[in-house]
């Protein structure tokens, strides 16, 4: 138990890198800031609403553990976000991620007035200024509404870029959305009106003598002497805080120079085109600012391996990977040490190499040059088909007759897969592989491919009955099922690009496939597929089968005949239901 907790949390630490714990932190800063937003919308309806919205909305926020957290994510997010203007040494990906970067150092400048004259003027004296007093002092006693609007804006447009980097990879971003996009104009332009509709309400009501006697006093807004001293503890810290990011930006300079001193190295293309940088840059940061087309749908973050090369070379001499670039490229299956990702390789001598993804189909920006899908990584069930006997069914017949049977065995196995929820993808000879998982769940597609493997079975009946008086022996097939984790996007160069599948689970589905000719059965569905699809235990024969690449033995299910497995299926359903 030890050591399987170990394992996990070691493979946790390598699959977590700095910008996925600034993504964590952000989250939970944007999460209070739509909390903030919401409150500040009741002021459509009216002052009294918003002071019992804040009433909750202080009570969970201030909440002893949850304070804990949202103050340490506050902090990392803010330290993050300083150590990314270091750290970042190209900023010509694309305009949204400087600006993203620009908008959040300007927050804390920013907020930092309001959050000690309310946070530290409560800590320190004891003030209880809530919505009627904040509004007084923005709308009535000075002229700060303007730098609040600013400062709700650029916190709102700086979450909402990063939640469109974290969401815009996952397979369900294009269908959320339109939702995503009305709430992120909804939510802002609701509490924009709320603060105004409030500021109102209270330059009213600041005229009545009584209520700026209720509202005004001393316990609530302090002294002129505690205003001094928070004003004066404002602006220490905005000081303080300016300097930290000249400093940043002196210690680039510092970097830069020194690199130019430390020499220059060059890097090969592989393609004839070599270019001379300055030691510490990335393979990718060096191919953006010298405008080398360089594949990276993520950008740059080590959340994708299309930015993969590989050393031409000797190899040895490279800096090792990082527990992030180990990671991803564990989960690709890569354990050529001579295939590395461009965005991690930070080379100190002279390097050749050369791209394993096109960057005309993928742009270092993470948008295609064509129409092109992008890669995603989601849950599919491949399943591979196959028709038997097709090189001696060639040899006996003239080639027209040979494609006609050979297209109607694929029609066949199309039209089962179609109206069992599947996807023909690539045909290749006499066999194709299809998936399913594209839009349902993993549960719903292990149970469509169990589906599909019967009702292929029942279409090849009819093809064979059909087929009688042509056919010297029946059409026979077999099928290998298997689901898991995959990459799906556009594969291909220029004009012949098509949309598939990668992966381990694709590859174990055509050894599967395979196995069926050995193990004389129709098909063999992997136990991963049987678990997830709700089949019984003992609904089929066990066997354990060596697969090509494993270190250890697979569990499948041998079917002799698939035609049942839909009754199977069923049968498991209604046991769940």
């Amino acid at each position: 138990m030890a050591t399987t907790a170990s394992s996990r949390f070691s493979e946790l630490s390598r699959a977590t890198s700095v910008r996925q714990v600034r993504l964590v932190c952000g989250i939970i800063l944007f999460a209070y800031v739509v909390s903030h937003f919401l409150n500040h919308a009741l002021g459509n309806i009216s002052v009294d609403a918003m002071e019992i919205g804040v009433y909750y909305h202080t009570a969970f926020w201030q909440f002893l553990p949850v304070a804990i957290v949202f103050y340490a994510a506050a902090l990392t997010h803010m330290g993050l976000g300083v150590y990314a203007l270091y750290q970042r040494r190209q900023f010509r990906w694309k305009t949204i991620e400087p600006l993203q970067l620009v908008l959040g150092l300007s927050i804390p400048a920013l907020i930092m007035a309001h959050v000690i004259g309310v946070r530290l003027g409560h800590t320190l004296f004891g003030h209880q200024k809530l919505y009627p007093q904040e509004l007084y002092l923005f709308f009535v006693a000075s002229n700060r509404i303007w730098t609040m609007t600013v400062l709700l804006v650029i916190a709102w447009i700086h979450g909402c870029i990063g939640i469109y980097f974290w969401l815009r990879l996952k397979p369900f971003f294009a269908r959320a959305a339109p939702y995503l996009l009305t709430a992120a104009v909804l939510i802002p332009t609701l509490a924009l009106l709320g603060v105004y509709q409030g500021g109102r309400s209270i330059q009213i009501e600041a005229d009545d003598g009584e209520w700026r006697t209720h509202n005004l006093t001393r316990r609530q807004l302090g002294t002129t002497a505690e205003a001094e001293t928070l004003d004066r503890i404002t602006g220490g810290l905005t000081i303080s805080y300016v300097g930290l990011l000249a400093l940043v930006l002196a210690a680039r300079g510092v970097r830069g120079w020194r690199e130019r001193r430390g020499g220059m190295i060059a890097l090969s293309y592989g393609n004839g085109k070599t270019l001379r940088v300055p030691k510490g840059l990335s393979v990718l940061e060096a191919s953006l600012r010298h405008n080398v087309p360089h594949a990276s749908v993520c950008g740059g973050r080590a959340r994708c391996s299309t930015c993969r090369i590989r050393i031409i070379g000797d190899h040895g001499t490279l800096p090792e990977p990082s527990q992030r670039e180990a990671f991803v490229l564990t989960r690709v299956g890569t354990t050529d040490p001579s295939i590395r990702l461009a965005c991690q390789l930070r080379p100190d001598s002279d390097l050749s190499f050369f791209q394993l993804f096109t960057p005309q189909t993928l742009s270092a920006g993470g948008q295609a040059s064509t129409s092109a899908r992008i890669g995603q990584e989601r849950y599919l069930v491949s399943l591979f088909v196959d028709m038997r006997g097709s090189t001696q069914l060639a040899e006996k017949r003239l080639p027209f007759d040979t494609v006609f049977i050979v297209n109607r065995f694929l029609g066949a196995v199309s039209q089962a897969v179609i109206e069992n929820g599947g996807q023909p993808n690539q045909f290749v000879g006499d066999g194709m592989l299809a998936l399913f998982g594209l839009t349902a769940d993993p549960q719903t597609a292990c149970r469509q491919a169990l589906k599909a493997v019967a009702g292929i079975a029942a279409n090849i009946d009819e093809l064979n009955e059909l087929l009688s008086h042509d056919l010297r022996q029946p059409i026979r097939f077999g099928i290998g099922v298997h689901g898991g984790e995959v990459i799906i996007g556009d594969i291909g160069y220029r004009d012949h690009i098509v949309f598939t599948a990668l992966g381990d689970a694709v590859n174990v589905a055509a050894r599967l496939q395979d196995m069926t000719k050995t193990l004389s059965c129709e098909a063999i569905v992997s136990e991963e597929v049987r678990r997830t699809g709700g089949l019984a235990d003992d609904s089929l024969p066990q066997q354990e089968v060596a697969i090509r690449g494993r270190d250890e033995p697979m569990a499948v299910r041998v079917v002799a005949d698939a035609r049942g497995l839909a009754a199977l299926v069923d049968h498991g359903a209604r046991v769940a239901a």
